[in-house]
């Protein structure tokens, strides 16, 4: 029987209960699927503060390296907020990230046809939505070097080499081959010299992928397409600031940020996430919704474990506890025959995904 070591930082705010539940569906998929999971806890962002003094403590770091994957929930929140900026919540999970060489996020935007009325935009313009954001991660202007604050004037610097393009490149074609086989690479070109260069690059790496189509799209027009017509788009492919951006976009398309997962993937452990932050003011009231963190489980037995059947499992569980009007609050206006508290809401989904 296989069995996985699985690292879990559940973090702060709403982190503990939806990543409660996400062990829950997990353990409930495990043994239908004949697999064991084993998890490990471990401390990160707020929490991590309180108890050590730091965000990221090394027994954190030292303890994801030795795991299959890592299930988190969610860090920060105004107790922190007035930290020196090495010491809040954030830095922690950025200085995570690069530990653990993930340069690649993975955002999808979805949108359920039982939640189709929940999106801000027409029915008709978000019906059958499925996009991959594919962000690089760890480069560009987050990260690029001067950066300063002085008197006068502020400066940051955006930098990308040829490895990092050629390797988040390649993550976005090949998830683009396991989709419907286009890439819209999606830059500044026309300004940006660093564009220029990622763009260059993109098309050099597309060759490798001849059933892969590629098109390319300046960032302003990227944003405004995801409005006017997203079921343009299968794989988006994009740097570390304008995949920040389109990802949170992309994700209001479904109505919901409660709704979306994600995974940071690399040359090592994969980190998988909900999209949604640590929602302080609602933690430890049992509302929040925990769909996002239970299909991050989901992603992280498709990609990391390659436990493919498992995972559709999860999916076509949440598919139909929506199907049967099951709500957790913040999409309780939309079909809800019966509101559930987060706890309700994962026996619903380990219930349907052990079957």
């Amino acid at each position: 029987m296989k069995r996985y070591s699985i690292g879990i930082i559940k973090g702060d705010g709403i982190g503990p209960e939806i990543v409660d539940e996400a062990i829950k569906v997990l353990d409930a998929v495990s043994v239908t699927q004949g697999f064991i999971i084993s998890y490990h806890e471990m401390l990160l962002g707020g929490a991590a503060i309180d108890a050590t003094g730091v965000p990221m403590p090394d027994d954190t770091l030292n303890g994801v390296q030795k795991c299959d994957s890592v299930l988190f929930g969610a860090i920060g929140g105004p107790k922190w907020d007035n930290l020196e900026r090495h010491l809040r919540p954030e830095s922690g999970l950025l200085g995570l990230r690069k530990a653990m060489g993930t340069f690649a996020n993975l955002r999808p935007a979805l949108v359920y046809d039982e939640l189709v009325n929940a999106s801000s935009l027409k029915a008709d313009v978000v019906k059958g939505v499925d996009i991959m954001v594919v962000r690089e991660l760890t480069g560009g202007i987050y990260f690029g070097q001067p950066r300063a604050i002085e008197k006068d004037r502020a400066y940051n610097t955006m930098v990308y080499t040829r490895d990092e393009v050629i390797r988040i490149a390649k993550v976005a074609f090949e998830i683009a081959q396991k989709r419907n086989k286009r890439v819209c690479s999606v830059d500044k070109a026309n300004v940006l010299e660093v564009s220029q260069f990622w763009r260059e690059i993109v098309i050099e790496v597309a060759k490798d992928y001849p059933d892969v189509e590629l098109t390319h799209m300046y960032v302003d027009n990227a944003a405004m397409q995801l409005i006017r017509y997203p079921k343009q788009f299968d794989v988006i492919l994009t740097s570390n600031i304008f995949g920040d951006i389109l990802s949170d976009a992309a994700s209001m398309l479904s109505g919901s940020i409660g709704l979306l997962p994600s995974a940071s993937i690399g040359s090592g452990v994969g980190l998988y996430e909900p999209i949604h932050g640590s929602a302080p003011d609602i933690a430890g009231q049992g509302i929040a919704n925990p769909l996002a963190t239970i299909s991050s489980a989901s992603m992280m037995l498709r990609y990391a474990l390659g436990e493919v059947v498992a995972a559709d499992k999860i999916d076509e569980a949440i598919r139909r506890a929506l199907k049967e009007g099951y709500r957790t609050n913040d999409i309780g206006s939309y079909d809800a025959k019966e509101i559930c508290s987060c706890s309700d809401m994962g026996d619903i989904i380990a219930n349907y995904a052990s079957k």
